[in-house]
Protein backbone atom coordinates (compact mmCIF):
# COMPACT_ATOMS: atom_id res chain seq x y z
CA UNK A 1 0.00 0.00 0.00
CA UNK A 2 1.86 3.31 -1.03
CA UNK A 3 2.54 5.71 2.34
CA UNK A 4 3.11 2.46 3.82
CA UNK A 5 6.85 1.45 3.00
CA UNK A 6 8.82 0.13 6.32
CA UNK A 7 5.85 -0.75 8.28
CA UNK A 8 4.45 -4.25 8.38
CA UNK A 9 1.35 -5.03 10.49
CA UNK A 10 -1.61 -7.18 10.01
CA UNK A 11 -4.85 -6.54 9.31
CA UNK A 12 -8.67 -7.69 10.75
CA UNK A 13 -11.55 -7.04 9.55
CA UNK A 14 -14.30 -5.64 12.06
CA UNK A 15 -18.20 -5.43 10.72
CA UNK A 16 -20.10 -2.49 12.34
CA UNK A 17 -23.70 -4.38 11.96
CA UNK A 18 -25.58 -1.41 12.74
CA UNK A 19 -24.60 0.37 10.11
CA UNK A 20 -24.51 -2.31 7.61
CA UNK A 21 -20.18 -1.56 6.89
CA UNK A 22 -17.33 -3.00 7.86
CA UNK A 23 -13.60 -1.16 7.90
CA UNK A 24 -9.90 -2.98 7.79
CA UNK A 25 -7.89 -1.84 10.84
CA UNK A 26 -4.31 -2.60 11.86
CA UNK A 27 -4.11 -5.51 14.94
CA UNK A 28 -0.60 -4.44 16.01
CA UNK A 29 0.35 -1.20 17.16
CA UNK A 30 2.47 0.83 14.20
CA UNK A 31 4.49 3.78 13.83
CA UNK A 32 1.80 5.83 12.42
CA UNK A 33 -1.95 5.67 12.53
CA UNK A 34 -4.34 5.16 9.98
CA UNK A 35 -7.40 6.42 8.61
CA UNK A 36 -9.94 3.60 7.99
CA UNK A 37 -10.60 1.78 4.36
CA UNK A 38 -14.37 1.62 4.07
CA UNK A 39 -15.76 -1.24 2.49
CA UNK A 40 -19.49 -1.82 1.05
CA UNK A 41 -20.84 -4.72 2.67
CA UNK A 42 -24.42 -6.04 1.24
CA UNK A 43 -27.03 -8.76 3.18
CA UNK A 44 -28.31 -10.98 0.99
CA UNK A 45 -29.84 -14.00 2.93
CA UNK A 46 -32.72 -13.89 5.82
CA UNK A 47 -30.59 -16.00 7.86
CA UNK A 48 -28.50 -12.73 8.37
CA UNK A 49 -25.71 -13.68 6.67
CA UNK A 50 -23.48 -11.21 4.45
CA UNK A 51 -21.78 -10.90 1.16
CA UNK A 52 -19.72 -8.25 -0.10
CA UNK A 53 -17.34 -7.46 -3.27
CA UNK A 54 -14.71 -6.04 -2.95
CA UNK A 55 -14.68 -2.55 -5.78
CA UNK A 56 -12.28 -4.28 -8.27
CA UNK A 57 -14.77 -6.74 -8.29
CA UNK A 58 -17.57 -3.90 -9.13
CA UNK A 59 -15.46 -2.50 -11.81
CA UNK A 60 -14.38 -5.86 -13.25
CA UNK A 61 -18.63 -6.50 -13.35
CA UNK A 62 -19.54 -2.90 -14.93
CA UNK A 63 -16.96 -3.23 -17.61
CA UNK A 64 -17.91 -6.85 -18.77
CA UNK A 65 -21.47 -5.31 -18.83
CA UNK A 66 -20.31 -2.56 -20.95
CA UNK A 67 -18.57 -4.98 -23.33
CA UNK A 68 -22.02 -6.93 -23.44
CA UNK A 69 -23.83 -3.69 -24.22
CA UNK A 70 -21.64 -2.42 -26.65
CA UNK A 71 -21.11 -5.93 -28.91
CA UNK A 72 -17.43 -6.69 -28.60
CA UNK A 73 -18.15 -9.48 -30.81
CA UNK A 74 -18.73 -9.71 -34.51
CA UNK A 75 -22.42 -11.01 -34.26
CA UNK A 76 -22.84 -8.25 -31.35
CA UNK A 77 -22.11 -5.54 -34.00
CA UNK A 78 -23.92 -6.74 -36.52
CA UNK A 79 -26.98 -7.10 -34.10
CA UNK A 80 -26.40 -3.53 -32.74
CA UNK A 81 -25.56 -1.67 -36.11
CA UNK A 82 -29.31 -3.83 -37.23
CA UNK A 83 -30.99 -2.41 -34.39
CA UNK A 84 -29.88 1.07 -34.83
CA UNK A 85 -30.66 1.08 -38.85
CA UNK A 86 -34.17 -0.29 -37.85
CA UNK A 87 -34.18 2.50 -35.30
CA UNK A 88 -33.28 5.01 -37.96
CA UNK A 89 -35.52 3.96 -40.88
CA UNK A 90 -38.68 4.08 -38.13
CA UNK A 91 -37.66 7.76 -37.42
CA UNK A 92 -37.36 8.42 -41.09
CA UNK A 93 -40.81 6.89 -41.44
CA UNK A 94 -42.61 8.83 -38.59
CA UNK A 95 -40.86 12.20 -39.36
CA UNK A 96 -39.35 12.62 -42.92
CA UNK A 97 -41.93 10.53 -44.83
CA UNK A 98 -43.03 12.24 -48.34
CA UNK A 99 -46.04 14.30 -48.61
CA UNK A 100 -46.84 12.76 -52.16
CA UNK A 101 -46.50 9.32 -50.53
CA UNK A 102 -49.31 9.93 -48.04
CA UNK A 103 -51.52 11.41 -50.37
CA UNK A 104 -50.85 8.23 -52.05
CA UNK A 105 -52.12 5.88 -49.44
CA UNK A 106 -54.95 8.06 -48.69
CA UNK A 107 -55.79 7.40 -52.16
CA UNK A 108 -56.10 4.00 -52.10
CA UNK A 109 -58.51 3.65 -49.51
CA UNK A 110 -61.06 4.58 -52.24
CA UNK A 111 -59.31 3.41 -55.42
CA UNK A 112 -58.77 0.33 -55.94
CA UNK A 113 -57.10 0.14 -59.21
CA UNK A 114 -54.32 2.28 -57.38
CA UNK A 115 -54.25 0.28 -54.88
CA UNK A 116 -53.61 -2.78 -56.97
CA UNK A 117 -50.85 -0.79 -58.07
CA UNK A 118 -49.38 -0.13 -55.46
CA UNK A 119 -49.59 -3.52 -53.81
CA UNK A 120 -47.01 -4.69 -50.96
CA UNK A 121 -45.05 -1.39 -52.01
CA UNK A 122 -46.91 0.56 -49.49
CA UNK A 123 -44.62 2.18 -46.65
CA UNK A 124 -41.62 2.13 -49.01
CA UNK A 125 -41.73 5.43 -51.30
CA UNK A 126 -39.01 4.71 -53.69
CA UNK A 127 -40.75 1.33 -54.70
CA UNK A 128 -44.21 3.56 -54.36
CA UNK A 129 -42.78 5.58 -56.99
CA UNK A 130 -41.50 2.91 -59.32
CA UNK A 131 -44.78 1.51 -59.55
CA UNK A 132 -46.49 4.67 -60.43
CA UNK A 133 -44.17 5.87 -62.99
CA UNK A 134 -44.41 1.46 -64.78
CA UNK A 135 -47.91 2.21 -64.40
CA UNK A 136 -48.27 5.80 -66.37
CA UNK A 137 -45.56 4.80 -68.87
CA UNK A 138 -47.73 1.41 -69.58
CA UNK A 139 -50.87 2.66 -69.87
CA UNK A 140 -51.24 6.71 -69.15
CA UNK A 141 -52.69 8.59 -66.76
CA UNK A 142 -56.00 7.36 -66.89
CA UNK A 143 -56.99 7.29 -62.78
CA UNK A 144 -60.43 8.79 -61.96
CA UNK A 145 -60.67 12.74 -62.77
CA UNK A 146 -63.88 14.92 -63.64
CA UNK A 147 -62.36 16.10 -66.33
CA UNK A 148 -60.08 14.44 -69.06
CA UNK A 149 -59.25 17.23 -71.42
CA UNK A 150 -57.21 21.17 -71.41
CA UNK A 151 -58.94 24.02 -70.71
CA UNK A 152 -55.69 25.72 -72.33
CA UNK A 153 -55.48 25.99 -76.53
CA UNK A 154 -52.70 23.80 -77.86
CA UNK A 155 -49.64 25.85 -79.95
CA UNK A 156 -49.75 25.43 -83.42
CA UNK A 157 -46.36 25.61 -85.79
CA UNK A 158 -44.77 24.92 -89.11
CA UNK A 159 -41.35 23.83 -89.64
CA UNK A 160 -40.64 23.80 -93.10
CA UNK A 161 -44.09 21.90 -93.60
CA UNK A 162 -44.34 19.74 -97.19
CA UNK A 163 -47.72 18.71 -97.75
CA UNK A 164 -46.60 16.00 -100.54
CA UNK A 165 -44.18 14.73 -97.26
CA UNK A 166 -44.52 15.48 -94.10
CA UNK A 167 -45.05 14.58 -90.33
CA UNK A 168 -47.91 16.16 -88.27
CA UNK A 169 -46.71 16.10 -84.77
CA UNK A 170 -48.63 16.12 -81.72
CA UNK A 171 -47.10 16.73 -78.14
CA UNK A 172 -50.13 15.60 -75.26
CA UNK A 173 -49.55 16.58 -71.61
CA UNK A 174 -48.63 12.81 -70.61
CA UNK A 175 -48.12 9.43 -72.01
CA UNK A 176 -51.55 8.65 -73.41
CA UNK A 177 -53.75 5.64 -72.59
CA UNK A 178 -55.03 3.31 -74.77
CA UNK A 179 -58.51 5.17 -74.87
CA UNK A 180 -56.38 8.37 -75.81
CA UNK A 181 -54.71 6.27 -78.67
CA UNK A 182 -57.64 5.23 -80.31
CA UNK A 183 -59.37 8.84 -79.64
CA UNK A 184 -56.44 10.26 -81.69
CA UNK A 185 -56.24 7.31 -84.05
CA UNK A 186 -60.25 7.46 -84.89
CA UNK A 187 -60.25 11.59 -85.65
CA UNK A 188 -57.22 11.35 -88.16
CA UNK A 189 -58.40 8.01 -89.77
CA UNK A 190 -61.54 9.87 -90.03
CA UNK A 191 -60.07 13.24 -91.76
CA UNK A 192 -57.71 10.71 -93.97
CA UNK A 193 -61.10 8.55 -95.34
CA UNK A 194 -63.13 12.17 -95.84
CA UNK A 195 -59.66 13.34 -97.61
CA UNK A 196 -59.90 10.39 -100.36
CA UNK A 197 -63.48 10.75 -100.82
CA UNK A 198 -62.15 14.65 -102.16
CA UNK A 199 -63.91 16.57 -99.22
CA UNK A 200 -60.84 18.95 -99.16
CA UNK A 201 -61.48 20.37 -102.01
CA UNK A 202 -61.99 24.70 -101.34
CA UNK A 203 -62.82 25.22 -105.53
CA UNK A 204 -66.20 23.93 -104.24
CA UNK A 205 -67.38 25.81 -101.09
CA UNK A 206 -70.70 27.17 -102.77
CA UNK A 207 -72.49 26.91 -99.32
CA UNK A 208 -69.58 28.40 -97.09
CA UNK A 209 -69.80 32.30 -97.62
CA UNK A 210 -73.89 31.73 -98.13
CA UNK A 211 -76.54 32.29 -95.91
CA UNK A 212 -78.45 29.54 -94.77
CA UNK A 213 -81.81 31.37 -93.73
CA UNK A 214 -83.27 31.88 -97.20
CA UNK A 215 -82.84 28.35 -98.58
CA UNK A 216 -79.96 28.88 -100.65
CA UNK A 217 -79.53 27.19 -103.86
CA UNK A 218 -76.84 24.28 -104.49
CA UNK A 219 -75.40 23.83 -108.28
CA UNK A 220 -74.64 19.93 -108.56
CA UNK A 221 -73.44 20.27 -112.03
CA UNK A 222 -71.07 23.05 -110.97
CA UNK A 223 -70.17 20.93 -108.14
CA UNK A 224 -69.26 17.40 -110.50
CA UNK A 225 -67.45 19.62 -112.72
CA UNK A 226 -65.28 20.76 -110.33
CA UNK A 227 -61.68 18.92 -110.33
CA UNK A 228 -61.16 16.74 -107.78
CA UNK A 229 -59.16 16.67 -105.06
CA UNK A 230 -57.39 13.34 -103.43
CA UNK A 231 -55.91 12.64 -100.09
CA UNK A 232 -53.09 10.38 -101.32
CA UNK A 233 -51.11 8.47 -98.32
CA UNK A 234 -51.11 8.51 -94.66
CA UNK A 235 -48.89 6.09 -92.04
CA UNK A 236 -49.87 4.53 -88.92
CA UNK A 237 -49.97 6.92 -86.17
CA UNK A 238 -46.80 6.13 -83.26
CA UNK A 239 -46.66 7.85 -80.04
CA UNK A 240 -43.57 7.55 -77.47
CA UNK A 241 -44.02 8.89 -74.31
CA UNK A 242 -46.46 12.17 -74.79
CA UNK A 243 -44.89 12.70 -78.22
CA UNK A 244 -47.46 11.24 -81.43
CA UNK A 245 -46.56 11.55 -84.83
CA UNK A 246 -48.65 10.79 -88.51
CA UNK A 247 -46.44 10.97 -91.55
CA UNK A 248 -49.19 12.29 -94.81
CA UNK A 249 -48.78 13.26 -98.08
CA UNK A 250 -51.99 15.37 -99.21
CA UNK A 251 -51.65 15.17 -102.49
CA UNK A 252 -53.66 17.12 -104.10
CA UNK A 253 -56.22 18.50 -101.53
CA UNK A 254 -56.33 21.73 -100.18
CA UNK A 255 -55.11 23.65 -96.96
CA UNK A 256 -58.62 23.64 -95.87
CA UNK A 257 -57.87 19.98 -94.59
CA UNK A 258 -55.52 21.14 -92.19
CA UNK A 259 -58.29 23.86 -90.99
CA UNK A 260 -60.81 20.80 -90.84
CA UNK A 261 -58.20 18.70 -88.20
CA UNK A 262 -57.52 21.48 -86.07
CA UNK A 263 -61.11 22.12 -85.65
CA UNK A 264 -61.55 18.41 -84.71
CA UNK A 265 -58.46 18.24 -82.64
CA UNK A 266 -59.65 21.72 -80.66
CA UNK A 267 -62.41 19.87 -79.72
CA UNK A 268 -61.25 16.61 -79.13
CA UNK A 269 -58.29 18.16 -76.68
CA UNK A 270 -60.73 20.52 -74.65
CA UNK A 271 -63.34 17.27 -74.03
CA UNK A 272 -61.59 14.81 -73.73
CA UNK A 273 -57.08 14.19 -73.63
CA UNK A 274 -55.59 17.02 -73.83
CA UNK A 275 -52.87 18.36 -76.17
CA UNK A 276 -50.00 21.03 -75.65
CA UNK A 277 -48.93 21.55 -79.02
CA UNK A 278 -48.93 20.81 -82.71
CA UNK A 279 -46.33 20.82 -85.09
CA UNK A 280 -46.81 20.54 -88.65
CA UNK A 281 -43.38 19.47 -90.67
CA UNK A 282 -39.86 18.65 -88.76
CA UNK A 283 -38.27 15.23 -88.51
CA UNK A 284 -37.57 14.74 -85.05
CA UNK A 285 -39.23 16.43 -81.79
CA UNK A 286 -39.15 15.89 -78.14
CA UNK A 287 -36.84 13.09 -77.45
CA UNK A 288 -38.58 10.69 -80.04
CA UNK A 289 -35.68 8.24 -80.84
CA UNK A 290 -36.04 6.40 -84.28
CA UNK A 291 -36.52 2.61 -84.15
CA UNK A 292 -37.55 2.73 -80.83
CA UNK A 293 -40.88 0.73 -80.92
CA UNK A 294 -41.06 -1.61 -78.00
CA UNK A 295 -43.90 -0.91 -75.53
CA UNK A 296 -41.68 -1.34 -72.24
CA UNK A 297 -40.26 2.32 -73.49
CA UNK A 298 -43.76 4.24 -73.91
CA UNK A 299 -44.10 3.02 -77.41
CA UNK A 300 -48.24 2.79 -78.97
CA UNK A 301 -49.23 2.95 -82.15
CA UNK A 302 -52.93 3.01 -83.90
CA UNK A 303 -53.01 1.39 -87.48
CA UNK A 304 -54.72 2.88 -89.63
Amino acid sequence: MAGMSGYSCCWQWAEVKSMGMGYWFPSSTTKRSFRPVLVSVSAISDDNSHSYTSSSSNGRKLEEEGIKGSGTTARDRRLLRIRQEKRQREYDRLNNYPAWAKVLENACKDDAELRAVLGDSIGNPELMRKRVEDRVRKKGRDFQKSKTGSVLAFKVTFRDFNPLDSYIWFELFGSPSDRDVNLIGNVIQSWYVMGRLGAFNSSNLQLANSSVEYDPLYDADKGFKVMPSSFHDISDIEFQENWGRVWVDLGTSDYFAIDVLLNCLTALSSEYLGIQQIVFGGRRMGDWEEGMTSPEYGYKYFKI
